[in-house]
């Protein structure tokens, strides 16, 4: 019987076992999809005329918005909070007590506290000072929703880079000093392009939580995806009742599409860089260069220092 390091390889009957257990856990899924759509059709939510609503050129156009303001907030607060995450990362590694005590209390500080109190928070706080703040013009939610997330997710974000830069090999860090490289020298070209290739799966999968934590928006009344269509929903009446049922489905699936996207772009950049021909070129070995004299094919030997101070050749 083969085995495996980590666990050893099941037997007849508990490979029987197995099949069993996945037979019924399959039939327990179908049945739980079956029993879903019968309560849908017993409350009318399967109905043509509910779905029906998705063919009209308004409902259309306001899920549109939706997504490309749900779209707009996730490019703004990604890229936010990959340069934010980028310098806290680089702050906490600092020698500089001040500037490595203040990173690590701003990181654990956001990413205590709830990110939808820090959403709330600025939003409020820029409704206050609306008219202090006019940068910020008439965009109060987006600009809450924004920096909110970009807060939160940065702080995220400085933790993976932290891992990545200190699972670089020390010995890499202590040869690029001895070849006189300064500090900045050695995170830029040698620390951070390592450790953004190591951790860009855990990055890209903080950037579809960032994605996701958009809808968090209708808190505040921003129109992302969320907001725009239970707005919608709100104003639709099909059969004497709103529905919900019907746009949080296509809601949902709207979202599942955006982020399967947004992973599929992950694996293809992670593919493409392990493809990617970098590094230092070994050049090809070389025959050793013959000592005139030592293997010529005479066999000559080194001999004695003869009176003239020369060694003789046996």
């Amino acid at each position: 019987m083969s085995s495996s390091v980590l666990y050893d390889a099941p037997g007849p009957r508990a490979r029987l076992r197995n099949r069993l257990f996945t037979v019924i856990g399959c039939l327990a899924v179908v049945g739980l999809v079956a029993f879903v759509g019968y309560r849908m059709d017993a409350k009318g939510q399967l109905d043509p005329k509910v779905w029906d609503i998705f063919n009209n050129a308004g409902v259309r156009t306001n899920i549109r918005d939706g997504v490309l303001t749900t779209l707009k907030v996730f490019a703004v607060a990604g890229a936010l909070s990959l340069v934010l995450g980028l310098l806290l990362a680089v702050a906490r590694l600092s020698e500089h007590r001040p500037v490595r005590w203040f990173a690590t209390g701003f990181v654990e500080l956001f990413r205590a506290v709830p990110l939808l109190i820090t959403i709330y928070a600025l939003w409020v706080l820029f409704l206050t000072y609306k008219n202090d703040l006019g940068a910020v013009g008439d965009n109060t939610a987006f600009w809450g929703l924004v920096i909110g997330l970009t807060v939160y997710n940065g702080c995220v974000q400085a933790e993976v880079f932290r891992a990545g830069i200190n699972a670089v090999p020390r010995g890499q860090v202590e040869a690029a000093y001895a070849l006189g490289l300064r500090k900045y020298q050695v995170m830029t070209t040698l620390l951070l392009p390592q450790a953004v290739r190591s951790m860009l799966p855990t990055m890209i999968s903080q950037l579809v939580v960032t994605l996701k934590d958009t809808s968090l928006g209708y808190i505040i009344t921003y129109t992302e995806l969320l907001f725009a269509t239970r707005t919608m929903a709100n104003n639709i009446i099909v059969n004497g009742e709103n529905p919900f049922t019907a746009v949080t489905i296509v809601v949902g699936a709207i979202y599942i599409a955006m982020c399967l996207a947004l992973s599929s772009l992950a694996t293809w950049i992670e593919r493409r860089g392990r493809r990617a021909k970098t590094g230092v070129t070994v050049a090809a070995a070389a025959e050793p260069a013959e000592t005139p004299g030592v293997l010529d094919g005479t066999g000559g030997v080194l001999g004695p220092v003869d009176g003239d101070g020369d060694r003789t050749v046996k």
